[in-house]
């Protein structure tokens, strides 16, 4: 029996893992739309970009150091 490389190894056991199963793939593809919306949508919704209505381009740094400064005082 020849050895084969780790990587070789786990991608072999997932692609076989995932091309035998049935209902995992539908529970798979319910867990990716679920993270798109997560990650995706109510981003653009609920969490609008702080630093690009507080600070000026380019000086994003400096106002997180400002922040972080008065907050700590």
């Amino acid at each position: 029996m020849t050895t084969k490389n780790f990587w070789y190894r786990a991608f072999d056991l997932y692609y076989d893992g995932f091309r035998n199963m049935r209902l995992g793939k539908t529970l798979w593809l319910i867990i990716g739309i679920k993270l798109f919306i997560i990650f995706f949508v109510l981003k653009l919704f609920f969490f609008p970009d702080f630093l690009k209505t507080h600070s000026q381009k380019g000086e994003e740094p400096d106002y997180i150091v400002k922040e972080f400064v008065e907050r700590s005082e």
